[in-house]
């Protein structure tokens, strides 16, 4: 079978096809596929004279804060840990291992001179942000995302170090390497061997009836539906900045480094909105959510296995699908086990890209089509969103860590801007 006649069979393109000619390739070269590397190479060495870094809350914490909070001892916490399933002593090795690697850091960086501020999640606000020169996170993925979420200026760097590798990802941090070697990190930013990564984010401008500009901040909180719900309602109630139709769209106080997304806050109810892709022509639908995100976002719902992914094929799926274009056209497809892994991991792959590309990617979540509602593209590239709520408890959640109220009435327009761009390092090896 040719090429191009594999091409038209299947739609997945020219890197599928090139499997006729050129055999199937290994998952590390694989990965080279999807997304270009695209860095500014660094003017000079960087050593900031001051530095917040700005620590993540461990799980032990976490629990001794809410139970103790409750007036417990530290042995009833044990006894409650005990009775969910939890070791105590687990979560106070992973606390300890951070501690050590957050002493580590903070030891280093005053070595240098450089003089440090260390806050905890919930201290960290615009007045850090301003009294530092670059800005150091110290946890996972997650905690990047919220000192990443107040940083408004481009030529602040932001950079993160996993303290827990064991147990955290750490996609957006330095390599693993540098959590135990960063005094290495330091002297390659001194000397000026790494290049700047300009990762594009997400900024929202919010209008309509009855919107409420002011963020529900989940990162420090486990909400029940209920408690999420309630602190929307008391935003509303004290926040005297609640708009009406009439004052314009609203710039909201948060960037989004990963994605933006839409949808009811209960999952069982279908979320009803109306979109608009690139100033075209709205579209009413009825799904499960949306999501816009950035190609720093592409990455994180890719490589996510524990959260649900919207776009990502099974092998299962491209085997049935195979299965039938052989059937229907009489081609000599090859269903090897070897074959549908690369057809399939190709698919994935093109789900995926670069963080500075100046493109947002757009995906509807289960979309429900019927003679009422339609579902034109079901994701996409754009370089604008435009979504108009008609739904009756729904929530747009930045980064996973910001919520605010999205019901009836409210539109949001997704964009990026040059301006929100997020300054970080890449290291050379």
């Amino acid at each position: 079978m040719s090429c191009q006649t594999f091409r038209k069979l299947t739609g997945f393109g020219r890197t599928v096809a090139a499997l006729f000619s050129g055999g199937c390739r290994s998952g590390k070269n694989m990965w080279l596929i999807g997304v270009r590397n695209v860095t500014t190479p660094a003017d000079g060495g960087f050593m900031p004279s001051k530095v917040a870094v700005v620590t993540k809350t461990t799980r032990y914490e976490f629990e001794q804060q809410r139970y103790l909070y409750a007036g417990l001892s530290e042995e009833d916490l044990k006894q409650l840990l005990a009775l969910k399933g939890s070791s105590y002593s687990g979560l106070l090795e992973r606390h300890n291992i951070h501690t050590s690697n957050v002493k580590n850091i903070v030891e280093n960086l005053r070595k240098e001179g450089i003089e440090v501020r260390v806050v905890k999640r919930g201290e960290y606000d615009e007045e850090i942000v301003q009294w530092a020169d670059a800005i150091i996170s110290a946890g996972g993925d997650g905690t990047m995302l919220l000192v990443a979420s107040k940083v408004y200026d481009k030529n602040k760097p932001v950079f993160g170090v996993n303290t827990d590798p064991e147990r955290s990802e750490g996609h957006l941090c330095l390599p693993v390497h540098y959590t135990h070697a960063f005094p290495e990190a330091l002297q390659k930013l001194r000397r000026g061997d790494f290049r700047w990564q300009w990762r594009q984010r997400i900024r929202l401008h919010l209008e309509g009836t009855g919107i409420n500009p002011t963020p529900v901040d989940l990162h420090e909180q486990q909400l029940s539906l209920e408690q999420h719900s309630q602190a929307h309602r008391i935003t509303n109630q004290t926040d005297n900045r609640k708009s009406d139709s009439n004052s314009g769209p609203r710039l909201l106080p948060v960037r989004g480094l990963n994605e933006v997304f839409i949808g009811e806050s209960l999952s069982s109810r279908a979320s009803y909105y109306e979109i608009s892709i690139d100033n075209g022509p709205w579209e009413k639908q009825k799904s499960s959510g949306l999501s816009i995100c950035t190609g720093t976002g592409s990455k994180a719902w890719y490589w996510n296995t524990t959260s649900y992914n919207i776009n990502k094929l099974a092998e299962q799926a491209v085997e049935d699908v195979l299965k039938i274009g052989k059937a229907k056209s009489g081609l000599d497809i090859p269903l090897t086990d070897d074959f549908i892994s690369y057809v399939t991991d190709e698919y994935n792959q093109h789900l995926v890209f670069n963080p500075e590309d100046s493109k947002l990617f757009f995906s509807i979540r289960e979309p429900i089509v019927n003679r009422v509602f339609s579902n034109s593209r079901q994701r996409g590239f754009a370089s604008r969103v435009c979504v108009r709520s008609r739904c009756w408890d729904a929530c747009m959640v930045v980064d996973g860590g910001t919520s605010f109220e999205f019901n009836d009435g409210a539109i949001a327009t997704i964009s990026l801007n040059e301006a929100d761009q997020l300054r970080t390092v890449v290291l050379n090896d």
